[in-house]
């Protein structure tokens, strides 16, 4: 709802509220219900009054009971059934069916009266009715109709008796001042609570924006959030928090006890540090798991301002995985030392291939066993270098090649089977079993990324199997329940640490020191460019058989997948 404009003139009469600023105002309507139930209430009071002169042992006049009767039959109706467009803008019907008929009935008692009785209070009513639901022009009109109407009955009786006209007189115009009194104060009030009205609902719309607002971030965000008074209640939390700190926070009822659970005792003592010192606080804690170690977590505190209206400061506590926040950087630090190394290689592979010929050449004229050694030492540490540049160049070209070319097909059992017989024919390495159970299979994969998958594979399953036949089986499988055509190299060697389990796929990560560390990350690559995923488990082929390192490659359906 827009604020509340209005104009005022030089003029007492020309000021008013606009029109649209008092439309559809539901403090209006509650006083339309307000002033429709006043007038029933009336008119019932009036009908009793006639009943009570009756028992007074007084006649009622007819006309007066009829008159009586009939207005509480209007009002009634007029309170079930009367559309009210707030606010009342000129003497129209709206007018007429509510404040006019009033008017008319007021008169027509006063006229009537009998007695003592005086009926003058009544007409406050319709004035208040005009002040507060009508515009000004409204308010002060009907107002002066008022005044206008005690006037010409104060004339009606000077006509009828002038010995006491002039104490009539001076009570209508008393009267009249009064009610004008009472109306300029009642559309001031009515004004003032449409203006209170307007700014109490924008600031509730902005309220519940930023809330909703607030909402969305604190639940997307990736650092848990918790917020707690000072006593050590928690009254609101986001998943990232449960992530973090486990023990099924999300299911404890708001607001709970930081305490509540052993493994939070670190948190709520650093909440309590934060309300006695009145400052942030900053500290890396473990925290206990339910499954598993502890996990180290940063915890960051910020007070909220100092409150309003009562409402105290709020201690709001960050929480921030140093797992996640490490690999984060080191992806950072990696992606970059990624570009540098590529830069390099680049710079490398020129004097790497002349240093290369020259020593080939070199050799052709030697005849001295010591020096063809020493010229062999050079030429393979001269190609160990080369395949790390394109390693480097390779992993590069991936990271920028996301797209796989819609050609790129193969039949996949025949292509395994000649790359691995090209490995075995190469390293001279015996002991490798195909065990080939995908036939008429197509996937959709680059036969060079293959074979450079393949072969990393095989390098490193050779590198840690033994000589038995069968230490390094290369495997096809046809499709499982989840509709996947599989590759499988295992190899019989000893299990993996964990350390180097984490970080299997990721760059310059090796357990060797002769290795780039790019050979399964590079893997890794090539598999996400073609849609495949890659994976590491410890398992058995055979029940009861021995365990061995198993890297699968799984190729999807569809699109970057398989068709038969």
């Amino acid at each position: 709802m827009t604020p509340f404009l209005w104009s005022r003139a030089e003029s007492a009469t020309d000021w008013a509220p606009l029109d649209e600023d008092r439309r559809d105002s539901s403090a209006l309507l509650r006083l339309w219900r307000g002033f429709m139930t006043a007038r029933s209430f009336i008119a019932l009071v009036l009908l009793l009054l006639q009943a009570l002169i009756y028992a007074l042992g007084q006649a009622p006049r007819p006309a007066v009971l009829v008159l009586t009767g009939g207005y509480l039959i209007v009002t009634l109706l007029a309170a079930r059934y009367a559309m009210f467009q707030p606010p009342i803008r000129r003497f129209g019907s709206a007018w007429m069916s509510t404040i006019g008929i009033d008017l008319l009935v007021f008169s027509a008692l006063q006229l009537l009266q009998v007695g003592s009785i005086n009926y003058t209070p009544l007409f406050a009513l319709p004035v208040l009715m005009g002040a507060v639901l009508g515009t000004g022009t409204v308010g002060l009109g009907t107002t002066a109709m008022v005044a206008l109407l005690l006037l010409g009955h104060a004339g009606w009786y000077w006509l009828q008796d002038q010995t006491d006209a002039s104490a009539r007189f001076v009570q209508a115009a008393l009267t009249g001042t009064g009610l004008f009194v009472v109306s300029l104060l009642a559309n001031e009030l009515a004004r003032r609570l449409m203006r209170e009205e307007a700014l109490a609902q924008s600031n509730r719309s902005a309220a519940q924006m930023h809330a909703l607002v607030n909402d969305l971030v604190i639940e997307t965000l990736s650092e848990g959030v918790l917020v707690i008074d000072a006593k050590g209640q928690v009254h609101a939390s986001n998943p990232a928090a449960d992530a973090i700190l486990g023990q099924g926070l999300a299911q404890l009822a708001l607001p709970f006890a930081l305490n509540a659970h052993p493994a939070w005792a670190p948190l709520a003592a650093i909440a309590r540090n934060t309300f006695t010192r009145r400052t942030s606080q900053a500290r890396e804690i473990p925290i206990a798991q339910a499954q598993g170690a502890p996990r180290e977590v940063r915890v960051r505190t910020r007070l909220t301002r100092a409150a309003e209206h009562g409402i105290e400061s709020l201690c709001v506590m960050f929480l921030q995985d140093l797992r996640e926040l490490e690999a984060r950087i080191r992806t950072e630090k990696l992606a970059a030392m990624g570009r540098m190394s590529a830069a390099v290689a680049h710079e490398i592979r020129n004097p790497l291939a002349a240093i290369t010929q020259a020593s080939a050449l070199l050799g052709e004229d030697l005849v001295d066993p010591a020096h063809r050694q020493l010229t062999s030492m050079v030429q393979q540490n001269a190609q160990r270098l080369s395949r790390i540049v394109d390693d480097v160049l390779d992993v590069a070209r991936a990271r920028q090649q996301r797209m796989l070319p819609l050609g790129e097909q193969l039949v996949l059992d025949p292509t395994v089977r000649t790359l691995a017989e090209e490995w075995v024919r190469q390293t001279q390495r015996q002991g490798v079993l195909l065990v080939l159970e995908a036939s008429s299979c197509v996937v959709r994969f680059d036969i060079e990324h293959l074979r450079r998958i393949l072969v990393n594979l095989l390098d490193n399953a050779a590198r840690y199997a033994g000589a038995r036949e069968g230490s390094i089986q290369v495997t096809t499988t046809r499709r499982n329940a989840a509709g996947r055509t599989s590759l499988h190299v295992w190899s019989d060697g000893a299990p993996l640490e964990p350390a180097v389990q984490r970080h299997l796929f990721e760059p310059f990560f090796s357990s060797e020191s002769r290795s780039s560390g790019l050979g399964l990350y590079l893997c890794r690559e090539l598999c996400e460019r073609h849609g495949a995923t890659i994976g590491y488990e410890r398992r058995a082929l055979a029940a009861g058989g021995p365990e061995g390192n198993e890297f699968a490659i799984a190729f999807l359906p569809g699109e970057g997948g398989l068709t038969q």
